[in-house]
């Protein structure tokens, strides 16, 4: 495991709508690759060879994709924000990608408009 970076910035607070984010998806090179968990928005420019456009983690960049994190998944489907329904174990796993984020990025904002998740939706028909 990598050692926490002693040259991050202080923490932002800056909102994002999740249309703002898909901006930051590392398809251009001119922009910031960014990717949220559990809606904090966290800078991941500098892994552009591991995030960027074509690359093994490029499904997480421009969104919140929590489930697929805490499930461990590489699946399109999986890569979204809502995390409800993760077992105790997987959600486990997203708290421990979050804590491992925020050593190593600078976090830059929090998605404000996440849509709640499906289990309130149902909960509401």
């Amino acid at each position: 495991m990598q050692p926490t970076r002693t040259d991050l910035a202080p923490p932002k607070d800056d909102p994002f709508t999740v249309e703002q984010l898909k901006q930051y998806d590392g398809s251009s090179p001119e922009k910031p690759i960014y990717v949220a968990i559990k809606g904090t928005v966290f800078d991941v420019s500098r892994k552009r060879d591991t995030y960027g456009k074509g690359k093994s983690y490029n499904l997480f960049a421009g969104k919140d994709a929590s489930k697929a994190l805490g499930m461990s998944s590489l699946k399109e489907e999986d890569a979204v924000s809502d995390y409800s329904e993760l077992s105790a174990a997987d959600l486990k796993t997203l708290n421990d990608w979050h804590g491992f984020f925020s050593k190593r990025y600078n976090i830059i904002g929090k998605v404000v408009d996440l849509p709640p998740p499906a289990s309130s939706q149902s909960a509401n028909l």
